[in-house]
């Protein structure tokens, strides 16, 4: 069924990009990255998320 009003609806994607449309987007700065973390903190958010998956696996056996 095709609907029946009477204006068009423009689905194109018009972005004003500053480079061109065959190279990559320029890099962004990042807020975070594990990469700039010290080891310490590298360590202590690995057994943070190590421990929130045992959680939901302790909680699915139960």
């Amino acid at each position: 069924m095709v609907p029946s009003h009477p204006h068009s609806h423009d689905h194109g994607h018009h972005h004003a990009h500053s480079h061109g449309p065959s190279s990559p987007h320029p890099a962004q700065s990042a807020p975070w990255s594990i990469l700039r973390m010290t080891v310490f903190a590298r360590l202590g958010a690995a057994l943070a998320v190590s421990a929130g998956l045992w959680a939901v696996v302790w909680l699915a056996m139960r």
